[in-house]
């Protein structure tokens, strides 16, 4: 599979666009400055204990939402974490390697937070989870520092290998090296990516990591208030630590800024692999020469098209993301209705993993599908949504069709839900109303045009459109109406109407009656 990451650094933030064979399955937006991203890790105080939730608010030196913690969230660890910040803060904090360091009893799995903390009292806490609608970030007593094939965990002793490394002499093999030079006072977690890695690569990734681990310690020397005290990577960095692999292609930038520091980071986890960066350097804007605006466009709708007809509404609400699908101008094929049904759900689980992928929506998710009545149909589709959401790195996990056809999905919600505003303003209600973007039209229109050639079988059709829509689909050797013709084997007549809204269009057969749609 070939991967592609396109950066775009103008303006004020930062958008990150991964491709999978040319489709956007993932988009990140990075506005940089003192927001809360997972793994920061930070010195908060105790603000308000609720003996009642048995957690904790903590103040983040944020004047709009504090973090929340559980008391299950302190750790096992929490005792030896408390005891070092608190000679860290005296200025004891030579001990980086944790050698010398006596450790504390483990902190019992049931226990009143009460007894634990005390308000105004200093935490180290890392963020587990992103603000989310009216939630304050979500804190982790549970320290650790994520590099590419390794993650360490401070004040721990477990060597765990991922249970995705399948080979029983490999995780021996891992766990061997691992016992070997893991440090003393640390736990490791063995990623994936590790499978297959020398000892000199890993050995390289946990000094790393080490140096995190230093440099976070001697923040702590200077604090005199809540504030963050290590950063996790940029978001860039952090996709790359995390998926680059062999068929990673290429990583394109608009930013020779960003060109520069890229190249460097993946020179240091991946040498030899510098050339795969390329600085952009066109006019056009780099996420339109990559077709990635008009993915954009036409995914994050409230309703999704799929190429055959099929379309699937998505809602989002607080408590979950709901997803209803439609078969639409679908083509009927095979025996009957069951046979239509189980292909317009494949098709629809399929752009639904990648939706679950591009909008990042965590939590619950329940998926209405077409109704199907033979169990071997519905092991089907829930055997090519598990094959499908394999790729997600994102813990998941897929329940099997009920009884009334829905599927429910849990997926890790560390972060808001991808939201981009795929409306514009009607320019015929002067900004009081929004209609549907223009793409998203153009992509019915030709739907709608499949669905006439192809299942009712009309020849020499005639659309009237919008003269702003006209010059779009007509316009250029190559035009849109050209394309197809050419792809549907029929003549096509495009003609505009100035009294038609900008969203406004008929089809027309060839006696020149107007085709109900």
């Amino acid at each position: 599979m070939d991967k592609d990451l396109i950066i775009s650094a103008k303006g004020n933030e930062m958008q990150i666009a991964m491709l999978e064979d040319k489709q956007l399955v993932e988009l990140h937006t990075d506005k940089g400055g003192d927001h809360f991203s997972v793994g920061d890790v930070f010195i908060g105080r105790v603000r308000k204990i609720m003996p009642g939730l048995n957690a904790a608010f903590i103040d983040l030196n944020d004047d709009k939402k504090d973090g929340f913690m559980h008391y299950l969230d302190l750790g096992v660890n929490y005792n030896s974490v408390n005891k070092y910040l608190k000679l860290a803060m005296n200025g004891d904090a030579s001990m980086t390697t944790l050698k010398d360091f006596t450790p504390e009893p483990i902190l019992e799995k049931t226990g009143n937070l009460n007894d634990v903390l005390t308000v105004g009292q200093y935490v180290l806490a890392q963020i587990s989870k992103e603000p989310i609608s009216t939630k304050g970030p979500k804190l982790t007593g549970d320290i650790s520092f994520a590099g590419r094939f390794l993650v360490i965990t401070p004040f721990g002793h477990k060597i765990s290998i991922s249970q995705k490394i399948k080979g029983r002499e490999e995780c021996k093999r891992l766990r061997r090296i691992m016992e070997s030079i893991r440090p003393e006072g640390f736990g490791v977690i063995v990623r994936t990516l590790a499978e297959g890695r020398s000892v000199s690569e890993l050995d390289a990734d946990l000094r790393q990591l080490m140096d995190a681990w230093r440099k976070m310690t001697e923040s702590l020397k200077r604090v005199n208030g809540p504030q963050k005290v290590w950063s996790e990577l940029g978001a860039v960095s952090a996709i790359l630590r995390d998926v680059l692999t062999d068929d990673f292609n290429n990583v394109y930038t608009d930013s020779e800024t960003v060109y520069n520091e890229v190249r460097q980071y993946v020179g240091s986890i991946a040498p030899g692999r510098e050339d795969i960066v390329k600085h952009y350097k066109m006019e056009t804007p780099i996420f339109e020469q990559f077709g990635i605006q008009r993915d954009i466009r036409r995914a994050f709708g409230r309703i999704v098209t799929i190429r055959s007809g099929v379309y699937i509404y998505i809602e989002h609400t607080e408590a979950m993301h709901v997803i209803d699908v439609n078969s639409g101008n679908h083509i009927k094929s095979g025996e009957g209705q069951e046979d239509t049904a189980l292909q317009v759900n494949i098709e629809s689980a399929k752009e639904i993993a990648r939706q679950l992928r591009l909008r990042d929506m965590g939590g619950i998710v329940i998926i209405d599908f077409v109704d199907m009545h033979k169990a071997e149909n519905r092991k089907k589709l829930f055997d090519v949504m598990t094959e499908e959401m394999k790729r997600d790195s994102a813990r998941h996990t897929i329940l099997p069709l009920s009884k009334f056809g829905l599927m429910q999905i849990t997926r890790q919600r560390v972060r808001p839900a991808v939201e981009v505003d795929v409306q514009e303003k009607c320019p015929f209600c002067d900004g009081t109303g929004t209609i549907k973007s223009s793409l998203v039209v153009v992509d019915e229109i030709e739907s709608s045009l499949r669905h006439l050639v192809t299942v009712q079988g009309e020849r020499g059709l005639s659309l009237m459109v919008h003269p702003y829509i006209y010059a779009y689909l007509t316009k250029g050797l190559l035009s849109m109406q050209m394309k197809w013709m050419w792809r549907m084997k029929t003549f096509l007549k495009v003609k505009p109407n100035v009294s038609f809204n900008l969203l406004e269009y008929k089809f027309f057969n060839s006696n020149g009656d107007e085709i109900i749609m």
